[in-house]
């Protein structure tokens, strides 16, 4: 029904809706407090930023981890292919 880059997409566009809704919530909480000091207010945007950076570089990471490690297991079947075929060339 749903090919792989269709899910792709809407894996990618739910959780882009999902940290635009938080970012939001937290830009409306953090207006909203009046109570909080500017300078809190600033070091908890900042905390937030860099969190979501860092989730991201995780990951990357994890996604570039595995496509080399996909990439290592295609080289390896693709060279026991061809040991096998040379096998049995030289069988016949």
């Amino acid at each position: 029904m749903f090919n792989e880059h269709n899910e792709n997409g809407l894996i990618l566009f739910l959780n882009g809706a999902g940290i635009a809704i938080a970012y939001a919530m937290l830009g409306i909480s953090l207006w909203l407090s009046t109570e909080v000091p500017l300078a809190t207010k600033g070091f908890w945007l900042m905390g937030i930023l860099l969190l979501t950076l860092s989730l991201i570089n995780v990951v990357k990471y994890r996604f570039d981890f595995r496509n080399s490690a996909d990439r290592l297991r295609r080289i390896e079947e693709a060279r026991n292919e061809k040991l096998l075929e040379e096998a049995l060339r030289e069988e016949s």
